[in-house]
């Protein structure tokens, strides 16, 4: 280490990272080839110069290394020009081809070239690739990069449009060598599915040896192993799983003889730092944990080197590639794909803008992907307005955690704003106020939930609530108004003393509960598929949260299985409907931002991050902070026990120590202080003395954060009192739908007439809706089948039902479709003209029905009983499948009757004839 200019210096840190990556560094006088796999020879001779390193690879020269000094970092791509000329030179003593492994590297910055791809070019590595990786890609006829070209054409069976798309589009973003790529799909149109078919073709047709796939909480992970396990691809008959090994990381612990690795990127982060993880710290995603300021930075692993991946893809990529998590992925030598359904700026910033498929919301609503929403708003008066506690008048405080209450005489009027609902004042009636309005209006926003008996049945509901104490309080609540039992309406939050899964997994498969209170499982992960409705008794400021948040109602659900759980559904699910009680479809919305900022840190993170040996100034700042605050809002005895467990200190003086140890006047006193004691010193040896001093600063500042006095400010800031306002009664300023749902029904209504319009000379069922009356007798159940698969195929979001409720907005309509095809027949019937106002076809039937009976008995033919039981069932057979056929009288309902035969024993000659006028006449 005697020679320390710039240039040895990089050599220096080349040769670390080279024998770390498992290569011997040799002399150019001292070669001994056969001394291990990979051999890297400092400054070989070839006939353009010297090379500062040639690599060898049991015995034979594979690559070189041009080194150069820090300063040239910047500029790396200017020396691949003599780097290449070493590459392609003849080595001193031997004939050899052109080395294709090339690198340019300052021990800092590295650059590496494989000029066996299609195109080299070359890109950024963490490190050196080990002569193991060099061994084996030679063996092959192909560089990775080569054999993405032989992708074959993608078999479409059992692929959605959307997934068909991203997949060819990634394919070509492989063969053109982009080493990043961003595949945006809505909630709900396949992902995960589309990922593994990707996954499974990289596999099967190139060189890809192993693909990571990222996420970032447990919860995630389990999902996509459990989707992994499921799939089979269109071209053979074994499962994923069958074909191909895959492995869940759960401890530090990483098998070679996996193709696919799911992990957490925390877990991979910690394998990196060569520390362990707790399971529980993958539960949460952890881009809303503190994160320090100064990223510690990753290290070479020789368990897990650069090349041990060739891809990685990061499901919900929007919330984990920033900060400390990002240089995860820098780490491995990969293609990288993102998915997710939300992206934003930086997300697309970080993937080069390479938006391979954007598969947005609003078309997957239109493909029949994802359902769209209406919006239904409640507004009360303490909602928008907060309230005052009045002097004179005794107020309730409650301990958060303990639930304990106390009256206290108010000693002068506050008011309390909009904004401390919930937090520092909680007012059950406001509560009370909202869930007794959505319950009475439920019938209206879904008229359909009627069962057999009269009774309403709820439809699954989520309700996001600000705070577990405030979840708590709408529970109560929603169990009382409803008056229902604990099954009825249970907690799905983290913190939830009932297993939040096992909650989750009744809400999603069983009749109870119907409604659910959470207030951070928002995620991806936690779809509910027969959800059907949201209320919002919290407000959030972030365009992306928001649109996970309503991500949890779009999801599609078949009839069947919407009907398991809740089976008073007459149709399947269309649409859901967010229920807006605190102005969250109407507040300022921003771009979601990492929290790069500590206001938004939990403060058991921070004390958490303290505790641990974290010494950023913003770091003690904030925690100053928040405990200032924490002090004006403890009582005196509060502060006391405080001071037991922080070595007899109080607050104050925590504050104090924490906001000194980075304090400019205080940390110059300290150098006045390294000045006068060590005049003589060197200026290094003041310095570090210097360091040490404000070390020891930081550390007796923190040293008092011990886990017991952490669990007290966390439970003690928890603890501290809400008042209940019970003096200030709510009342609903205005409650309906909003009025954006009526141009959305305008839109959708004119779209519908539109396809109408334009199908009507082709599509049999239509040429006789706007044919002579008479016609109308030849329309038959297959004909208006047609109709709906046609119009379904073509234009999904023109749902009959959607349809149905987009006029109901408009106008008055009469009647309640019992099924699609009813509901289509009267939509045609309305826009072809047939109908004036909009009525449901089987109460149509019915007043065509009784018309015809009467103008019937009205001369001198009289049906007997008998033949009027007869002929309701037939009416109630045209009611719900539009014809009747001679040939249907022997199946259900007539066949129990005695069928044709019957029939023809009641009516005579007639039978047909009658048939024929009720077809007719019914259709009128």
């Amino acid at each position: 280490m005697g020679n320390q200019n710039p240039e040895q210096i990089a050599r220096d840190l080349i040769d670390k990272q080279l024998i770390a990556c498992g290569w011997l560094i040799q002399k150019k006088n001292r070669i001994n080839l056969h001394a291990g796999i990979g051999v890297a020879v400092r400054e070989y001779l070839t006939d353009a110069g010297v090379a500062d390193y040639v690599l060898f690879v049991d015995g034979k020269p594979v690559g070189v290394i041009e080194a150069k000094r820090e300063e040239e970092g910047h500029r790396l791509t200017i020396h691949e020009v003599q780097s290449e000329e070493y590459a392609s030179a003849k080595l001193k003593y031997l004939n050899n081809e052109k080395l294709p492994f090339v690198y340019e590297s300052t021990g800092e910055v590295t650059r590496f070239t494989d000029f066996r791809d299609p195109k080299p070019r070359s890109r950024p590595v963490f490190s050196f690739h080990r002569p193991e990786i060099f061994r084996e890609r030679l063996k092959k006829s192909k560089s990775l990069r080569g054999s993405l070209l032989n992708l074959p054409a993608l078999p479409l069976e059992r692929l959605r449009d959307c997934q068909i798309k991203a997949i060819n589009n990634l394919e070509v973003s492989f063969k053109d060598n982009r080493p990043k790529a961003l595949i945006q799909m809505a909630t709900g149109s396949g992902k995960t599915y589309t990922a593994i078919t990707f996954m499974y073709r990289l596999l099967k047709y190139t060189h890809a040896k192993r693909i990571l796939f990222l996420v970032d909480t447990k919860n995630l992970g389990e999902q996509a192993e459990q989707e992994f396990m499921a799939y089979q691809p269109n071209d053979d008959n074994r499962k994923f799983t069958e074909l191909y090994g895959v492995h869940r990381l759960k401890s530090s612990n990483i098998p070679t003889d996996s193709q696919v690795y799911i992990s957490t990127i925390q877990r991979l982060y910690s394998i990196l730092k060569g520390t362990e993880l707790e399971e529980s710290a993958e539960e949460e995603n952890p881009n809303e944990r503190w994160q320090p300021k100064e990223v510690p930075p990753v290290e070479y692993n020789e368990k897990l080197p650069i090349e041990f991946f060739d891809f990685v893809v990061i499901d919900e990529c929007h919330r984990s590639i920033y900060n400390l998590w990002k240089q995860v992925l820098e780490y491995f030598d990969v293609f990288q794909v993102g998915l997710t359904a939300t992206p934003d700026q930086r997300t697309a910033a970080y993937f080069d803008q390479n938006l391979v498929s954007e598969y947005p919301h609003e078309i997957a609503v239109a493909d029949g992907v994802n359902v769209g929403y209406d919006v239904f708003l409640i507004d009360t008066r303490v909602t928008q307005q907060g309230a005052t506690f009045w002097k004179g008048v005794y107020v309730e405080h409650r301990e958060r955690l303990s639930r304990k209450r106390r009256l206290e005489l108010q000693d002068e009027d506050e008011a309390y704003t909009a904004q401390q609902l919930d937090r520092n004042v909680v007012n059950p009636n406001q509560i009370r106020t909202i869930i007794r309005t959505f319950k009475e209006h439920l019938p209206e926003i879904f008229p359909d939930r009627y069962n057999g008996q009269g009774e309403f049945e709820v439809p699954k509901t989520l309700i996001f609530a600000k705070t577990d104490s405030h979840a708590d309080d709408i529970i109560q609540i929603v169990r009382e108004v409803f008056v229902e039992g604990n099954h009825f309406c249970k907690k799905a939050t983290y913190k939830a003393t009932e297993d939040p899964k096992s909650v989750l997994a009744q809400f999603r498969n069983e009749y109870h509960p119907r409604i659910a209170v959470t207030v951070d499982m928002i995620a991806t992960g936690t779809d509910v598929k027969p959800l059907e409705c949201l209320l919002f008794m919290r407000d959030v400021k972030s365009r992306n949260y928001f649109k996970q948040m309503k991500g949890r109602g779009t999801r599609t659900v078949s009839f069947d299985d919407l009907k398991k759980v809740s089976p008073s559904a007459k149709y399947t699910k269309d649409h859901f409907v967010i229920v807006d009680a605190i102005g969250v479809t109407r507040s300022l919305k921003t771009d979601s931002r990492p929290l790069e900022k500590k206001p938004g840190v939990p403060l058991k993170d921070l004390l958490a991050a303290i505790t641990v040996g974290a010494r950023e100034e913003e770091l003690f700042t904030s925690l100053a902070n928040r405990l200032t605050r924490l002090e004006k809002q403890i009582t005196d005895k509060e502060k006391r026990q405080f001071s037991e467990k922080a070595n007899s200190k109080t607050v104050s003086q925590v504050v104090k120590e924490l906001l000194n140890a980075f304090n400019p006047d205080t940390l110059e006193d300290l150098r006045m202080k390294v000045e006068q004691e060590n005049p003589g010193a060197a200026p290094v040896e003041k310095e570090e003395e210097f360091n040490r001093l404000q070390t020891e600063l930081q550390n007796n500042a923190a040293k008092v954060f011990t886990g017991e006095l952490n669990e007290y400010i966390e439970n003690v800031r928890k603890a501290h009192e809400q008042k209940i306002d019970m003096q200030n009664p709510d009342t609903v300023i205005s409650v309906g739908w909003d009025k954006d749902n009526k141009t959305k029904a305008e839109t959708l209504v004119q779209d519908f007439k539109t396809w109408i319009e334009q199908h009507r000379d082709e599509i049999t069922a239509l040429q006789i809706f706007y044919a002579q009356p008479y016609r109308r007798r030849e329309l038959t159940y297959a004909m208006i089948k047609d109709v709906l698969e046609r119009l379904k195929a073509e234009k999904p979001v023109l749902a009959p039902m959607q349809v149905w409720r987009a006029y109901e907005q408009l106008e008055k309509a009469n009647g309640l479709p019992g099924n699609e095809l009813i509901a289509l027949v009267s939509l045609i019937r309305k826009v072809s003209g047939i109908d004036k106002v909009l009525i449901a076809y089987d109460k149509t039937v019915d007043k065509n029905f009784q018309n015809w009976v009467f103008k019937k008995q009205a001369g001198t033919l009289k049906f007997t009983e008998e033949q009027m039981q007869w002929l309701r069932m037939i009416k109630e057979h045209i009611a719900t499948s539009i014809h009747l056929e001679a040939d249907d009288l022997d199946y259900t309902p007539f066949d129990a009757e005695g069928g044709k035969g019957k029939m023809y024993q009641l009516f005579g000659g007639r039978m047909n004839e009658i048939i024929n006028e009720l077809n007719e006449a019914l259709a009128a």
